[in-house]
């Protein structure tokens, strides 16, 4: 029922963060259920809420325990607890942490649901960037797939920073004539780009915007071998951001699938101040993912501790009103939503300071559990 609601969404845009006043509060999080529907999930490749044992992340290809890089944070979590991956950017500097996440045929580290092949994959996370943030960092993610122990590619689905704040998505090709042409990882002099525009259009990178956790989720299905069929998709908020149809991913090749998820930091021209960055709740799999499920009973958290108002809707356009607090409701920063939810269903939300201030955009989807 879950999947089925947000695969519902998937279909249409929905309503994209806008520009908004830097003094309108937003949702930092929601708190999620102690048990996500991931969790179990056959379809679900890769889970990982970055909160357990040091064993699962020593599970990533290349992860060093106790290096820079693997920082977890304790002090930023989705849902106000727990721990998040932190990304550290000194001025001046491409910054530091990141993941690699190898499965299915993958023929380099120790891939999970290892020999598997995948063509269809969906991958979210959660990111939040330090409160004032500046800039828009160049790298966030991206899908590929490995054909050797040299590292070269067949392909990749690149999320990457777009126009001003916003994402956007930079697809490569690594065959030509049905072969590998590619030697060695990021083979720029052998790649084909495939065209990275338009940009999406939510401004994750906004100073506005900071101060929150926001969901992205991507998907790469490969087309069929010798087809043009192939499809890159791209949600911020459970909105649809930025899409492309019709790609030739690899030509006819079909030795090797998608295998690689990685999780990056890289800002090419460096950070123009020292501040960090944080992703969470991180998973890989072969359906839409969705954002978190909540309880029963919502709670909500917000980045202003002054009285607010907030509204919660079944739709990202705001059209059909589910929940109002009462006004001035919200206080130091948190709420619980009333009333009776409908389980399975994905909600969105708005706040605005109490006496009637300007609204935030719809965003901070969850879908209300049982």
């Amino acid at each position: 029922m879950v999947l089925a609601a947000f695969l519902a969404l998937l279909s249409s845009p929905g309503q994209a963060l806008s520009q908004a006043d830097p003094g309108i509060p937003r949702v930092e999080s929601v708190v999620p259920s102690a048990r996500q529907p991931h969790e179990g999930d056959p379809s679900v490749i890769w889970y990982d809420p970055f909160d357990g044992a040091e064993s699962i992340q020593e599970q990533y290809f290349e992860y060093k325990a106790g290096s820079p890089g693997s920082r977890r944070s304790e002090k930023e979590a989705l849902g106000g607890s727990g721990k998040s991956m932190e990304l550290f950017y000194a001025k001046g500097s491409q910054g530091v942490g990141g993941r690699k996440l190898v499965f299915g045929d993958s023929p380099i580290g120790r891939p999970v649901r290892k020999g598997e092949k995948f063509s269809d994959v969906y991958w979210r996370i959660y990111v939040k960037h330090q409160k004032g943030w500046a800039g828009s960092p160049a790298k966030m993610s991206r899908a590929t797939g490995f054909v050797s122990g040299q590292w070269n590619q067949a392909f990749i689905l690149h999320v990457w920073s777009g126009k001003g704040a916003t994402l956007t998505l930079d697809p490569v090709r690594g065959v030509r004539d049905g072969r590998i042409v590619t030697t060695k990882y990021n083979d720029f002099a052998n790649f084909k780009w495939l065209g990275n525009n338009p940009s999406g259009s939510a401004p994750v990178h906004a100073t506005e915007e900071s101060g929150r956790w926001i969901c992205v989720e991507a998907r790469l299905k490969l087309n069929t071998p010798g087809k043009k069929d192939g499809l890159a998709s791209l949600w911020v908020d459970g909105a649809l951001d930025a899409e492309r149809n019709d790609m030739d991913f690899r030509e006819a090749y079909e030795a090797h699938g998608i295998n690689a998820v990685m999780l990056e930091a890289y800002w090419n021209e460096g950070s123009p101040v020292d501040q960090y960055r944080w992703y969470d709740d991180f998973v890989v799999s072969t359906r839409p993912i969705g954002p978190v499920t909540t309880p029963a009973t919502a709670q909500l958290l917000l980045t202003a501790t002054v009285p607010c108002d907030v509204e919660v809707a079944s739709d990202p356009k705001g059209a059909k009103i589910a929940w109002a607090s009462k006004p001035g409701e919200a206080r130091e920063g948190r709420i619980t939503v009333g009333g009776k939810l409908e389980p399975g269903t994905v909600y969105y939300c708005r706040v605005r300071r109490a006496g009637g201030g300007a609204w935030s955009p719809w965003h901070q989807p969850f879908i209300a559990g049982k």
